[in-house]
């Protein structure tokens, strides 16, 4: 085998393994959002390689009888990422892009899901 064919064989073997690497099936990446502590002072949260093609609920904004919303998310996946503004992707939504920007404060979210 000539060196060229050899290299091209090698890079295309790699280009197939390399995809194999990343979370099947997950918004690879990280969604980043603020909530209210309990000693009331904004925390930082962060889901990371969430799964796609499924309603993901904040855990620190599940309940909201007990729980503030969380606020100001930032999608720093590969993924469109929609949040809404209740628990179970319910209420009203919004759309993030893919590796966004910060969001206002005033965006809150309870859920998300990653297309």
């Amino acid at each position: 085998m000539r060196p060229r064919t050899s290299a091209a064989v090698a890079l295309a073997a790699l280009a197939l393994v390399v995809p194999l690497a990343s979370p099947a099936g997950a918004a690879v990446g990280n969604f980043h959002y603020r909530y209210t502590g309990l000693n009331g002072q904004p925390q930082q949260g962060v889901l990371v390689d969430p799964p796609s093609q499924r309603c993901v609920v904040i855990p620190e904004a599940a309940n909201p009888g007990s729980s503030s919303p969380a606020f100001g998310p930032r999608n720093d996946t590969g993924s469109v990422a929609i949040v809404y503004t209740e628990p179970d992707c319910t209420g009203e939504s919004f759309r993030l892009r893919p590796h966004g920007e910060q969001t206002t404060d005033r965006l809150q979210l309870r859920s998300v899901i990653f297309s």
